[in-house]
């Protein structure tokens, strides 16, 4: 075989190889990026908070997020007002997208976007 070929037929193996890898991902994650995505979209506003603070919080009667839980390690994700996170002094923001630092927090406060009042 003439060796371009070759390179070329290595290099399409190579892409098939990485995109099978990472549809296999996809679905053992079961729509858990989706779930998650969907939950920062509603959200105006993040903060990291330490794990007492959101424990204090769910023990307040905040619902935890589920997909929270799907994740690994597992997450606690809590939407909480404005006026009650501001009382957690060591709450510190972080960009609303799936980057590192929302992923990378052990405990999430989202501030829910405000709901335009019914006319």
């Amino acid at each position: 075989m003439n060796p371009s070929l070759e390179r070329r037929v290595r290099q399409l193996r190579s892409r098939v190889v990485v995109r099978s890898w990472d549809y296999r991902q996809r679905r053992h994650a079961r729509g858990v990026w989706f779930r998650l995505r969907r939950v920062l979209a509603d959200a105006s506003a993040a903060y990291v908070i330490p794990r007492d603070e959101a424990q204090r919080l769910v023990a307040e009667g905040r619902r935890a997020e589920p997909v929270g839980e799907e994740l690994e390690p597992p997450k606690v994700i809590v939407f909480v007002a404005a006026e009650r996170l501001a009382r957690i002094a060591s709450a510190r923001p972080v960009p609303v997208r799936l980057g590192g630092e929302v992923l990378a927090a052990e405990c999430l406060a989202l501030i829910p976007f405000e709901t335009a009042p019914s006319l």
